[in-house]
């Protein structure tokens, strides 16, 4: 009896209409399932034979993936593409949209998907974007390749990269920056020597500090009278070790701005507290304190605690409390190191202090030769004497650009002054 008969027979005395549709939901049944078994199998295929990475773009390398993409020849060929101006050194990049893209690397197809979903629940919308890389193979050595070439082409942008950040409800980017060279900031023979190699100690030490149970920042004071460089100390050293800046204007600030502003600040960077005189309480602390023994019944105060700008105590907790940022460097500069408050130079707060002073004969000499090359010794020297008003670094970079601008960067000072 065939597999029909046999329904039949389990059919067999039930209403003639009743057994005639539960039959043929029982036969449809059977061939949509064998209909399906070829897409089983082949999906079952695919899955044994393709590798599949998986970048979001809450992850650090979701950046990575698309400064890798602009190193690559088949870009150029996309017609679909998104306008990014978020990538380090590019201004206007174009890069993959959301959908489906193929290529050819190390020999191997691959096909990269990239999807956008918006999220409209809650009260702000947000948009989550998510790449597939997917290639043919088993071994994950390949893979780990793929990855380490990514990876490769993000450190080498590194080495040349630095950023400047100010800091209005968010942080963005100055465009107009241009980070110094480290050649270009003199000091006192040793001094700059012995500040790289701290910093060069402390970006090594991560897993010591981890297992210390120490948080894995520092903070460094560069202080002295205005114009001795501090600012662009700080700014050759960020492009030294390839890290951007982050600058706090304490003044724009509360300690729960603040404290937001310092949730947003990525790893690898300088955050920049410029002339930071006045954090020894001044007028925000006495303010405070003002508000806090206000009387009971006594009218509102014109200022609340959020308006007053920052704390002392804001600060500190921003420097070694919970809410300090891992990885970073903390950098103050002051023109009075007495002004400030003692508790911001303990250790662990401030850890290294760089006193800049008026310029030395020998710093003014190097700088002179910095701008005029072909100059001899004596010729810079005699520079130098004929212009000992310049006490700092600042005034004497000025006399230089003038005296560019009369004779040329390429010719000594003798020679213009027999002409």
């Amino acid at each position: 009896m065939g597999t029909l008969g046999f329904l039949k027979s389990i059919l067999a005395g039930q209403n003639q209409f009743a057994s005639g549709g539960l039959l043929l939901m029982v036969v449809g049944s059977i061939g949509v399932y064998l209909r399906a078994v070829p897409e089983k199998l082949w999906s079952w295929f695919v899955e044994q034979t393709t590798m599949m990475v998986t970048v979001k773009d809450d992850d650090a390398a979701f950046v990575w993936v698309k400064e890798w993409f602009l190193e690559q020849e088949f870009l150029k060929r996309l017609r679909r593409v998104d306008l990014d101006t978020t990538l380090r050194g590019n201004n206007r990049a174009l890069v993959p949209a959301p959908g489906l893209h193929w290529f050819w690397y190390g020999g191997r197809p691959f096909r990269v998907g990239f999807y956008r979903s918006e999220d409209t629940r809650g009260w702000t919308p947000k948009r989550t974007e998510t790449l597939y890389f997917t290639t043919i193979g088993r071994k994950q050595s390949f893979l780990k390749k793929f990855v380490d070439d990514i990876v490769a082409c993000h450190e080498k942008k590194l080495v040349v990269q630095s950023f400047l950040f100010s800091y209005d409800e968010f942080w963005s980017r100055v465009e107009a920056y241009t980070p110094r060279l480290l050649e270009s900031v003199i000091l006192e023979p040793g001094e700059k020597e012995r500040l790289l190699r701290d910093i060069e100690k402390f970006r090594g030490s991560r897993r010591r500090y981890s297992q210390l149970g120490v948080p894995y920042h520092r903070g460094y004071l560069f202080y002295g009278p205005p114009g001795t460089g501090k600012t662009s100390l700080v700014s050759a050293l960020a492009a030294r070790f390839a890290m951007s800046i982050y600058v706090v204007d304490l003044s724009n600030f509360n300690d729960r701005s603040l404290i937001n502003a310092m949730n947003d600040v990525l790893p690898n960077s300088v955050i920049l507290f410029e002339d930071s005189d006045f954090i020894k309480g001044g007028k925000t602390r006495d303010k405070l304190e003002e508000w806090v023994s206000k009387p009971e019944g006594a009218p509102p105060a014109k200022e609340e605690p959020d308006k007053l700008g920052v704390t002392l105590s804001g600060l500190l907790n921003v420097l070694d409390g919970f809410r300090a940022p891992e990885n970073v460097l903390f950098v103050m500069t002051s023109n009075k190191i007495e002004a400030l408050d003692p508790a911001l130079l303990r250790p662990g707060r401030i850890d290294f202090r760089l006193f800049l002073g008026k310029a030395s004969n020998r710093q003014k000499v190097e700088l002179y030769q910095r701008f005029f090359p072909r100059a001899s010794h004596f010729e810079a020297e005699m520079f130098v004497e004929d212009h000992r008003s310049a006490e700092t670094m600042a005034e004497f970079q000025g006399l230089l650009l003038v005296l560019e601008e009369k004779k040329g960067s390429h010719t000594p000072l003798l020679e213009a002054l027999t002409r």
